[in-house]
């Protein structure tokens, strides 16, 4: 038997009147891709009926109203993340897109999202409220505060019976004993709860007994968690003079207070461990900051003695210094001798020159001769001498002795 392509007819090429007839398979995956094409992803509400949780972790029901029912799936992946827990009876939002499940050609609807009934105006209202704290920077990361490493005191603000103060109790009681924590009780959820946790905040703020604050509550519906949305609770966190924590549900829950908030805690419990360190590892961290030093200091001390044993291989005694100094003034005093002697000498030297160019003897190796009387002295003229007077000739070789003669008389006379 011949069949028309599904390919074929979805795009025009085959007629309906066709003569082969189409296969089951043929028809419901054309079908599956004509429903995939005309009906967009939209949001369709109902109550859930027939629910199954499949091993797999899918989950199969049905949303039905007064007049129809509808065949929806919700996979596992989805199923994981969504913030509704189904439930038999339950009235719903699900986003969802249109097909055809085609080994049974069933009709059906893949759920991308669930959410409780009733809550999409909420949803729309909450989402222009972001948008307005965006505009005014009021969810900008440049404002959030740090936390304090060492509070004196920690402040929360939630429920006096629920399980949120229970958890922080007992974390912060683990981590750091003696920590004072001061209570701001308020409600948590229903119509008064916004006004109850903003005042309780601004309680907190006014009294200023505490270095950080911790505000929110455990797990619950999207429903019971609502009042963490309002803008009163946003206006509150940002006017807080007090670093604050949004503590609210559980790790997949995100809140407007988690955004506003300084810092967000995906639980009470985490909130616990951000505001508070924990002793045993301070102490831990402290002890090993202690060895470090010690090993430091036992490094640092090794170092100076070395240093000091060889300084002290150049430190002398008075006594040492005393006989140093002394040798090397004595040798000061030799070079200052030897110094003087041959200046002494070079004088020496230079008069004795000077000297020999003044001395008589040169001049009586020339010729000349000197005289001297009976006593020795020099005999400097005539005038001083008498007929008969002894004297000595000094010549270069040797002394005569003479006396004078009476003066000679001339031939003319």
């Amino acid at each position: 038997m011949t069949y028309v392509d599904a390919t074929r007819l979805a795009s025009g090429e085959a007629g309906p009147d066709a003569a082969a007839p189409l296969s089951v398979t043929a028809i419901n995956r054309l079908a599956r891709t004509r429903l995939e094409t005309a009906i967009p992803l939209l949001w369709v509400t109902g109550e859930v009926s027939n629910l199954v949780r499949a091993a797999s972790g899918h989950q199969y029901f049905s949303l039905k109203d007064a007049q129809s029912a509808v065949r929806c799936v919700l996979f596992r992946g989805r199923a994981g993340n969504s913030e509704v827990a189904l439930a038999n009876g339950q009235q719903v939002d699900v986003r969802a897109s249109a097909t055809l499940y085609e080994p049974r050609g069933e009709f059906q609807l893949q759920v991308d999202t669930v959410r409780l009934a009733g809550l999409g105006a909420r949803f729309a209202a909450l989402e222009a409220l972001r948008r307005k704290l965006l505009a005014e920077g009021a969810l900008d990361a440049a404002r959030k505060r740090p936390l304090p490493f060492m509070p004196r005191a920690v402040g929360i603000v939630t429920s006096p019976t629920g399980a949120a103060i229970r958890d922080l109790l007992r974390m912060l009681g683990e981590r750091m004993p003696g920590l004072r924590v001061i209570l701001y009780p308020t409600l948590v959820q229903g119509e008064a709860a916004p006004d109850a946790i903003a005042e309780a905040i601004a309680t907190a703020g006014r009294r200023a007994e505490v270095d950080v604050l911790i505000v929110g509550r455990g797990g619950g519906s999207i429903e019971d968690l609502w009042a963490f949305n309002s803008e009163r609770v946003a206006r509150a966190l940002l006017a807080c003079p007090i670093p604050t924590v949004s503590a609210v549900g559980h790790e997949t829950d995100t809140l407007l207070s988690d955004l506003v908030a300084d810092v967000r805690a995906p639980t009470p419990t985490a909130a616990a461990a951000l505001v508070c360190p924990d002793r045993r590892r301070l102490i831990a961290s402290l002890e090993q900051l202690w060895r470090h030093l010690q090993r430091e200091m036992a490094r640092d001390d090794e170092t100076l003695c070395q240093r000091l044993d060889h300084l002290s291989t150049r430190l002398l005694s008075p006594a040492q210094r005393i006989e140093m100094q002394s040798q090397r003034l004595a040798l000061l005093r030799a070079r200052m001798g030897r110094r003087w002697l041959d200046e002494a000498e070079a004088r020496v030297a230079q008069g004795a020159a000077a000297l020999a160019l003044l001395s008589p003897a040169r001049v009586l190796k020339r010729g000349y001769a000197w005289v001297s009387d009976a006593e020795g002295r020099v005999v400097r003229g005539a005038g001083a001498l008498a007929e008969g007077d002894a004297l000595d000739l000094h010549f270069a070789d040797g002394v005569v002795p003479v006396a004078v003669m009476p003066p000679r008389r001339s031939a003319a006379t």
